[in-house]
C-alpha cells in the first residue's frame, strides 16, 4: 500500500477543527484554493466524502469525525513532542498563544512580557483579545488570563496582578444636574452604562461589597457596551455613571476628568491570574513567560 501524505491528513485535521477553509489556510500558510485541491485530493484517494461544505460552514462527516478521533490528538503529541525538543537548544523558541481581556494585555501582559521577547528573540507570543470565556484547551490556546474567582478547579493558576477594586464613576458634567449616589440602591435613579457580556449576553450585574454586606443592583440607562474602553469614553462625554476596575478609570479620576462615588462600597477582590491545564507538560518558553508574568503576594506590582 503507497503511503499517505502527512501533509494531506494535517491539512484535513486544521480544515475539520476551524470550521473554516480561510481560517485553515492562514494557519497553514498555503491558499484556500491550493487547500480546497488538497482536501479534494485526499478524498479521491480515499474515496470517500470527508467534509460537508456549505456556502457558511464546513464540517466533518461520520467518516470525517472517524478520522478526526482517530488522528487528531496525534498530531497533537507530535507538536508537542517537537516543543519539548526547545530543551535541546541553547535558546527557548515557540509561539506561546494566551487569550485575554484587552485592558489586561496593556496594562501587565505586554509591560511584563517585553523584556523576555527582546531577550529571547525565537519566542514569539499571540495574544487573542476576547471577553468571554474560552475553552484554552479546545481553541488550543497555552493559557488564558481571568480574574482568580472564574477560574476552573482543575487548571493551575498562576498570580499575574494585585487585587483589584471596582470604581463607580461619571463626567463632572453628569453631576452638574444629578446628586450623587450615596448608597448602591441609589443608581436605580441614575443614567447607568451597561455592559453586555460577551459569555452568555446577559448585562453585568454590578456588585458592591461594604463591611461584609453585599448588595448587587442591576442597573439601566440609555448605553450597552460590551468592551471597556468604550465604557471609559462614554463616561468621559458624560453619558452616564460606569462601572469598571479603579485602574481603567485611574488617570482621568487623577486629572479630574471623572469623579469616583460609592468608593466605601468597591471592596479589594482576587485579582488576575494566568491559568493553564494542570496536565500540560510546558515548554521552556511558555515556562519563561510565567516566570515573566508571576507575583507574589508580598511582590510589588
Amino acid at each position: 500500500m503507497a503511503k499517505r501524505n502527512l501533509n494531506d491528513l494535517l491539512s484535513f485535521v486544521t480544515v475539520a477543527r476551524e470550521g473554516s477553509f480561510t481560517r485553515a489556510a492562514a494557519i497553514l500558510g498555503v491558499t484556500q484554493s491550493a487547500l480546497s485541491q488538497t482536501i479534494s485530493g485526499l478524498e479521491a484517494k480515499l474515496d470517500i466524502r470527508l467534509l460537508t461544505r456549505t456556502t457558511r460552514s464546513v464540517s466533518p462527516t461520520a467518516a470525517g469525525e472517524r478520522l478526526l478521533d482517530a488522528i487528531g490528538h496525534r498530531f497533537d503529541e507530535i507538536e508537542a513532542e517537537l516543543d519539548e525538543l526547545t530543551e535541546m537548544r541553547d535558546k527557548p523558541a515557540g509561539t506561546v498563544r494566551i487569550t485575554c481581556g484587552d485592558h489586561v494585555l496593556r496594562t501587565t501582559l505586554l509591560p511584563k512580557l517585553a523584556p523576555l521577547l527582546l531577550e529571547y528573540p525565537d519566542i514569539k507570543a499571540e495574544f487573542d483579545v476576547n471577553y468571554g470565556f474560552r475553552d484554552i484547551v479546545a481553541d488550543r490556546f497555552d493559557a488564558g488570563v481571568r480574574l482568580g474567582d472564574t477560574i476552573d478547579k482543575d487548571m493551575i493558576a498562576v498570580p499575574i496582578g494585585p487585587p483589584l477594586r471596582m470604581a463607580a464613576v461619571a463626567a463632572p458634567s453628569y453631576f452638574a444636574t444629578r446628586p450623587k449616589p450615596k448608597t448602591p440602591r441609589d443608581l436605580v435613579d441614575h443614567n447607568c452604562i451597561n455592559m453586555r457580556m460577551q459569555s452568555g449576553g446577559g448585562l453585568y450585574v454590578w456588585e458592591f461589597e461594604r463591611k461584609g454586606n453585599q448588595l448587587n443592583v442591576r442597573v439601566d440607562g440609555q448605553l450597552t457596551l460590551n468592551t471597556s474602553p468604550n465604557i471609559v469614553d462614554a463616561a468621559l462625554a458624560g453619558l452616564g455613571i460606569a462601572h469598571l476596575p479603579e485602574e481603567e478609570f485611574a488617570p482621568h479620576i487623577e486629572e479630574g476628568r471623572l469623579i469616583r462615588v460609592l468608593a466605601d462600597w468597591c471592596a479589594p477582590f482576587s485579582g488576575y491570574y494566568l491559568y493553564y491545564p494542570s496536565r500540560r507538560q510546558p515548554s521552556p518558553a511558555f515556562s519563561l513567560v510565567v516566570n515573566a508574568l508571576r507575583i507574589t503576594p508580598d511582590k510589588p506590582k
